[in-house]
């Protein structure tokens, strides 16, 4: 699904990130660009066998996948590009609350998975509450076999508290989880995995593993 010349432009964009390499080698670019967007393409057929909100979205490819260019207004880094592309399957739009599915492809940093990676304040406390709530459901989706088959790390967070939230008493059985900035999975693909022909298939079957933990997630900041 992934050509190897997609790794192989990202490796030489890191070595030469300049405006003057890109111009010289944007035929590549071009290239590797829509071999993404195939794949973006492909990819987002699969979800009428597992998660019909994303499916019913009709989601443009063009529009689940980030651009090379870097926002340079807020940043000390002037490099022009990024190295990698992260495709985002949001049923809202990948800029919205909602939890959603994504593959991160970079040389030596591949992964897939789904949740939410850094929710807004109003966001992140309405996944608190329902966690609270709902401590046994949120365990049952994270203790499932299947889920810790494809997911073996557990779910990964993008800051945690040193404390409990005040909003909830110390000994909150969920406490662990209410400390957290964040909910999602990672499953770490090797540069021979994502270029594998067997690669579709094995990243389908990690975003149906995911899906329960996106569901949960979307119902609770009442995006479902």
């Amino acid at each position: 699904m992934i050509n190897r010349n997609v790794l192989k432009f990202l490796k030489d964009l890191k070595l030469n990130n300049s405006k003057e390499w890109m111009e010289q080698h944007r035929e590549t670019y071009e290239s590797t660009k829509e071999d993404i967007l195939a794949a973006a393409g492909e990819l987002l057929t699969s979800f009428w066998d597992i998660d019909h909100g994303v499916a019913d979205a009709e989601l443009d490819p063009k529009k689940c996948v980030t651009r090379l260019n870097r926002d340079l207004r807020f940043t000390k880094d002037r490099t022009p590009y990024k190295t990698d592309y992260y495709l985002v399957f949001n049923k809202d739009g990948k800029n919205s609350a909602s939890a959603f599915y994504y593959l991160h492809i970079e040389p030596g940093n591949c992964f897939v998975g789904g949740g939410v990676y850094n929710p807004q304040p109003a966001e992140l406390k309405k996944i608190r509450y329902e966690i609270a709530a709902a401590y046994e459901e949120w365990t049952g989706i994270i203790n499932d076999k299947g889920f810790k088959k494809k997911f073996p790390s557990g779910i990964h967070h993008s800051g945690v508290l040193s404390r409990t939230p005040k909003e909830f008493e110390e000994a909150n059985p969920a406490g662990d989880f209410l400390k957290m900035k964040g909910f999602y999975t990672m499953e770490k693909l090797t540069d021979k995995d994502i270029t594998s022909q067997l690669i579709p298939a094995r990243i389908i079957s990690c975003f149906n593993a995911a899906k329960p933990l996106v569901d949960f997630l979307n119902r609770a900041v009442g995006s479902r």
